[in-house]
């Protein structure tokens, strides 16, 4: 048997403020969830986004810390439904104090992109097709 890849997990400071981030963004965690020390999401196509308090990593691992640059080591995308669907999150999310990294912008690869920090600095990708040149 092959393993297969199921998970993405994301060592967080702030399990609230970490939430609200990605329910902003549309994943769906069970209610009540601010106060756990793990959490999951589901994505599209079968894939978890599992969520841990740095808590929950040292209660297993005692020497885990978390990266000495202070910045992230993982990078989500989600993809929008246009050019101004990007514009629109970016500006939502840091309307609401959270750090855009990379303000909208035309990609010389043809997508509308922008980058966001969640609230432990890692960065979040925001991208939609630009349409199709006339």
């Amino acid at each position: 048997m092959t393993p297969r890849f199921d998970v993405i997990g994301l060592v967080v400071t702030d399990m609230a403020a970490t939430l609200a981030f990605y329910r902003r963004l549309g994943l769906v965690f069970p209610e009540g969830s601010e106060d756990q020390p793990h959490v999951e999401a589901e994505l599209p196509g079968g894939i978890r986004l599992a969520v841990d308090t740095e808590e929950t990593i040292r209660s297993f691992h005692s020497g885990w810390r978390p990266p000495a640059d202070g910045g992230g080591r993982v990078s989500l995308a989600f993809g929008c439904d246009s050019p101004a669907e990007v514009d629109s999150a970016y500006e939502d999310l840091v309307g609401v104090g959270y750090h855009g990294e990379l303000k909208p912008w035309d990609a010389f690869w043809g997508m509308r992109y922008a980058v966001v920090h969640d609230p432990d600095g890692n960065g979040v990708d925001l991208f939609a097709p630009l349409p199709a040149p006339e």
